[in-house]
């Protein structure tokens, strides 16, 4: 099992930035690819931003591109998602979830995630 755990969000002004991390522990060496999603209220839950665990691929939505950063440190086993110029619309709740190795493309660990806010 891998176990994950959001921190970092909080409440922002339109414009500013703000650095989410996801913690990840247990079967670290069991990950894949470790993504971010994010859901608004009242929306489906939406992709974000993907980066593998075991080299440097990225992938990012459009709505990420050119705003928000994936990274990770596998010393200390976290990923952090870096956003920036933040809209009102970024409010939403943000998730880290993992793919483990072998399981195709199914993102099979979730952790609870973390609220932002983004004020106008």
């Amino acid at each position: 099992q891998v176990q994950l755990v959001e921190s970092g969000g909080g409440l922002v002004q339109a414009g500013g930035s703000l650095r989410l991390s996801c913690a990840a522990s247990g079967r670290t060496f069991s990950i894949y690819r470790v993504g971010w999603f994010y859901q608004a209220p009242g929306k489906e839950r939406e992709f974000l931003a993907a980066i593998d665990w075991d080299n440097d691929n990225t992938a990012y939505s459009d709505s990420a591109k050119g705003r928000f950063t994936i990274s990770r440190d596998n010393a200390k086993n976290t990923v952090a998602l870096q956003m920036s110029r933040l809209k009102p619309e970024d409010t939403a709740l943000y998730y880290c979830a993992a793919i483990k190795v072998g399981a195709g493309l199914d993102y099979s660990y979730w952790g609870q995630g973390t609220q932002v806010t983004v004020s106008s």
